[in-house]
């Protein structure tokens, strides 16, 4: 069922950004009197194909990973006297400028949509409240303590941990001080608390910022019984069932699941002793953990999960918002992570954060799926963060992209002429060779997490 989620994630997302960015270079340029020759959904053979009055050929091809607008163009063959007008190099300097930036505006404006429409909808979010501190960590030194919880990250409101972790995301590889505020449990008046960075996380491939300041969430506690099982995994394979109770690991005792899950995560391809209460029989059982990831990312893993925990209800929040508080939203959402879009790009450029961190198709692929499979609201969010991404990158400065045409559109407003042809040319076998490069180590990513 899951690959069908990603298949079904993948194709959707696909089919919808790339629609929509397309849409608006196609929109404007019609608007601008330009001569629209081909609509193209995809990319090789035609699997649907139609006309309209206008004569622009609207196409969905069977390789569903981009799309592109064709339009009228003296570079790309001779065009008739009598069309020379709707030609899109006859456009002032200023319409072409409107048609290249229509694409990403687009996916700025879908993602608005998105955020509106799951601010309408409204989210039940745990509170982020300290179940556990690590000592010496940095959230110790802070004084961070049990219980409190965290209401605001450098002066925005956290309603949840998504938001708290999202701040954090923001100060990756920086130095200085994070400005918090904490709330304790059955009191009103909130505490001013400081963390102390020094290039926090700088390199590191898969950051965990609430992890790393040594802070576990509260959550209800969970008993070691087992509801379900991995059938490829170490649990299954030495014999575990669904509805033994976990005694003990390795002589250590178990209370909650929390504490064979920390323990389990820190002992990848180890070996294990656990005691079993099956029935009113007890039983000792040996088994190697098996690892996932690589390097500083690798974890144990036993391949069996548990039914969760009931929620108190004083534990949640929910969070909604009215038609118009909605749309404040929605543009605080598009614009919060577009900024944080440009400055992890910033990042990885000066080294601050991790290239490992950039994902390809593949890690889109099982996201999208991910998301579909857990509802609606999920796919949405994943959809807008998505569709934000692709406009952001595809205004880079980059020849080849909407912001390469872009910048070489601006010198010519600037100087009065178009830049030479050489210059230009040279521009876009630089561009290619970049954009090349990225998707390779896109890719390698991809691959090393699988």
């Amino acid at each position: 069922m899951s690959a069908l989620y990603m298949i079904f994630g993948t194709l959707v997302a696909l089919g919808v950004l790339v629609t929509i960015h397309e849409f608006g270079h196609f929109w404007v340029a019609r608007r601008c009197g330009v001569k629209v020759l081909r609509f193209s959904v995809g990319f090789g053979a035609p699997l649907l194909r139609w006309q309209d009055r206008q004569g622009t050929e609207f196409v969905i091809a069977a390789i569903p990973l981009g799309g592109y607008v064709k339009m009228l163009d003296e570079r790309e063959g001779e065009v008739p006297a009598e069309l020379l007008s709707q030609a899109f190099t006859r456009k002032p300097v200023s319409q072409r400028i409107a048609i290249v930036a229509a694409g990403p505006l687009a996916n700025f404006i879908l993602a608005f949509a998105f955020f509106w429409v799951l601010a309408l909808l409204g989210s039940q979010q745990v509170k982020p409240v300290i179940g556990a501190v690590e000592s010496g960590s940095l959230a110790a030194s802070a004084g961070l303590e049990v219980g409190q919880e965290i209401v605001a990250v450098d002066g925005e409101p956290t309603s949840g941990w998504g938001a708290v972790n999202l701040q954090l995301v923001r100060r990756l590889g920086e130095s200085g001080t994070v400005d918090l505020l904490v709330r304790e449990a059955g009191f009103s008046v909130d505490s001013p608390r400081q963390l102390q960075l020094s290039q926090w996380l700088q390199g590191e491939a898969e950051p965990d910022p609430i992890k790393a300041l040594g802070i576990s969430p509260w959550r209800p506690q969970v008993e070691p019984v087992l509801a379900e099982l991995d059938p490829e995994g170490p649990a299954s394979a030495a014999g575990l069932k669904v509805g033994d109770r976990l005694l003990a690991l390795d002589d250590v005792a178990l209370g909650d699941w929390q504490q064979l899950v920390d323990r389990v995560r820190s002992r990848p391809a180890q070996p294990v002793q656990l005691r079993v209460q099956r029935g009113e029989q007890v039983f000792e059982l040996s088994l190697t953990l098996a690892q996932r990831g690589e390097g500083a990312a690798r974890s144990g893993y036993l391949g069996a999960g548990v039914q969760g925990g009931a929620w108190p209800p004083e534990m949640l929040r929910q969070v909604s918002f009215g038609p118009l508080e909605a749309v404040a939203e929605g543009a605080r959402r598009t614009w919060t992570m577009s900024v944080l879009t440009l400055d992890s790009l910033k990042k990885m450029l000066f080294g601050e954060l991790s290239v490992k961190n950039l994902s390809g198709p593949i890690t889109i692929a099982k996201v999208a799926g991910a998301s579909a499979e857990s509802g609606v609201g999920d796919f949405l969010n994943f959809l807008a963060y998505l569709s934000i991404s692709l406009g952001v990158l595809n205004l880079l400065p980059i020849p080849v992209l909407d912001g390469g045409h872009l910048l070489f559109y601006l010198v010519e407003w600037a100087r009065g002429r178009p830049l030479p042809e050489r210059v230009q040319a040279w521009g876009m076998q630089i561009g290619i060779s970049l954009i090349v490069g990225v998707m390779l180590l896109a890719l390698i990513n991809d691959l090393g997490r699988l």
